[in-house]
């Protein structure tokens, strides 16, 4: 790493300088090459996205900006002082924040603990002013339109309300350079504009705003500039005005894509799920219900698509399902004609059922063991017969599944929190379909992934839905659920409101029977 001053206040930032300048960063794992010389400005007032697929070394460069890295070349300047970030809290009182795409806060402590968690507001006499704390609190919650109860659990809350609290804790730094990675990933439309709006409201005091994102509507909509990597290195940068779509994919993925999404020759065979009354009561409110007396069948190869508003039900369904809350789920269920009883997620894995949960880091995968061991995990009993495992059956099971995803992995036994979000799912993917599924559950199968393991994922469910296998499928980016889906069932309150074959859906049919029921909630 070059040279530079201690990390501190990065002074005022002069005419004509950038407000934040990263130039030649380069940044080696073992013999791995992550990034090379790439550079990077920000202004003052600008959002600056910063975008690429998967792996592309995006994170990387983020991570050398907030001090996660120590070891790595090039120089960073903040308004026009070298500085070098050896800890987080160095970049946090320089005036940088991050937002990361995993939720990170402690989900036993209180909202108003999370908030000010490491930097707690004290009185004169240095003991903790509270009350301090939750004025503050209530003005940063307030900013971004939440009305939240201070004192209650953050883990208690749905991924949506802890991603804007993840955001109001950044926004307490009260920082001029804040990064957002995937921001709106877990957020409703509303939860979204409203960020959107806060956004608006920092460019105009100056911040500069570095925003990761992979959907198209948003970048072209917040960006002033456009920044792009690619294996680690630096493909381009473009005012957002001058850089057509087409042209910022190709520079992403390295070639030309044509359609957005694949064909679906979809030719659905006879009932394979067949659910009647599926209803799941709250252990705290037995009264309330989550899911409330759902119906639907899902046929032999077939993706069964479902939308509904945030809190509609929609995971709670496929959760009920799969026996994630066992006895509390209860209905009519039959797979393959045969009686289906709701138990446990190990019982419906040995009838068959597998989900892919919406919280990739949370459950969906063990950050720090390896690729291989994350990808028989749920098939173990396959490759231990005996007392022993038999490691070169597991190797090579995984090095198959590895190779089917196009896992980019260094090995096997790469830790999978050192993969790409896009990698990361693929290996969550792989582990499922080492149970070989009959009916695959999907919550939100392409969140946080670009546009390139986007088009694999699309293709791979076709591969999947011709072989035989059924989908049960939520996204909440619209015409990905209109592409890919033969039939869509609409939620709203724990019940479904609609139901639409592919000919009929439209977004303004589903977002009307999304709606229809919403008031009715207690």
């Amino acid at each position: 790493m070059s040279q530079a001053e201690p990390a501190g206040s990065a002074g005022n930032q002069g005419p004509g300088i950038p407000l934040l300048s990263m130039k030649g960063i380069g940044k080696t794992f073992g013999s791995v090459r992550v990034l090379g010389g790439v550079d990077f400005e920000l202004a003052g007032g600008e959002v600056h996205i910063l975008a690429g697929e998967n792996g592309a070394g995006k994170s990387t460069l983020i991570k050398i900006l907030a001090g996660v890295y120590r070891d790595w070349e090039g120089a960073v300047e903040l308004g026009g002082r070298q500085v070098a970030f050896t800890e987080p809290q160095q970049a946090r009182q320089a005036g940088i924040a991050v937002i990361y795409q995993e939720i990170s806060l402690v989900g036993t402590l209180s909202v108003l603990d999370n908030l000010f968690l490491g930097r707690e507001l004290t009185g004169g006499a240095g003991m903790l002013n509270r009350a301090a704390q939750r004025s503050r609190a209530e003005k940063l919650l307030a900013g971004l339109d939440l009305e939240l109860d201070l004192d209650r659990p953050a883990g208690s809350y749905p991924i949506s309300v802890q991603q804007m609290v993840e955001i109001a804790k950044a926004l307490s730094l009260e920082a001029r350079v804040i990064v957002m990675d995937e921001p709106t990933s877990t957020l409703s439309r509303p939860e979204a504009e409203r960020l959107f709006a806060m956004i608006a409201r920092l460019k105009q005091r100056g911040c500069g705003i570095i925003y990761i994102s992979h959907k198209m509507d948003e970048i072209y909509r917040l960006a002033d500039r456009i920044t792009v990597l690619r294996d680690g290195g630096l493909v381009g940068c473009s005012a957002a005005a001058e850089l057509p779509e087409d042209e910022f994919v190709r520079w992403m993925v390295g070639r030309k894509i044509t359609s957005q999404f694949p064909e679906r020759n979809a030719g659905p065979g006879a009932p394979l799920l067949e659910v009647a009354g599926l209803t799941l009561r709250d252990s705290a409110n037995p009264r309330r219900k989550p899911v409330d007396n759902c119906s639907f069948t899902l046929r032999e190869g077939e993706i069964l698509g479902v939308a509904g508003l945030q809190g509609s039900g929609k995971s709670e369904l496929l959760h009920a399902l799969f026996g994630t809350w066992g006895s509390r789920a209860s209905g009519d269920i039959r797979l393959g004609g045969e009686e289906f009883e709701i138990k446990s997620p190990r019982h419906s894995i040995q009838r068959g059922v597998a989900l892919l949960t919406n919280d990739r880091q949370g459950t969906g995968c063990i950050t720090c063991m390896g690729v291989r061991a994350n990808i028989t995990l749920a098939a173990l009993e396959r490759y231990s017969p005996g007392l022993w495992l038999d490691y070169p059956a597991e190797r090579a099971a995984a090095a198959r599944r590895a190779d089917e995803l196009s896992l980019r992995a260094a090995s096997l036994e790469m830790p999978v929190g050192h993969l790409s979000g896009g990698n990361q799912q693929k290996v969550i993917l792989a582990k499922w379909l080492e149970t070989a599924p009959r009916v695959f559950l999907l919550d939100e199968p392409t969140r946080g992934v670009d546009v390139g393991v986007k088009h694999e994922l699309y293709d791979l469910m076709n591969r999947w839905t011709a072989a035989g296998t059924s989908i049960v499928l939520i996204t909440s980016e619209m015409p990905e659920l209109l592409a890919m889906s033969d039939r869509i069932i609409v939620m709203s309150s724990g019940r479904i409101t609609a139901e639409f074959t592919r000919g009929e859906a439209t977004q303004e049919k589903i977002l009307a029977a999304a709606m229809s029921r919403a008031g009715e909630a207690a």
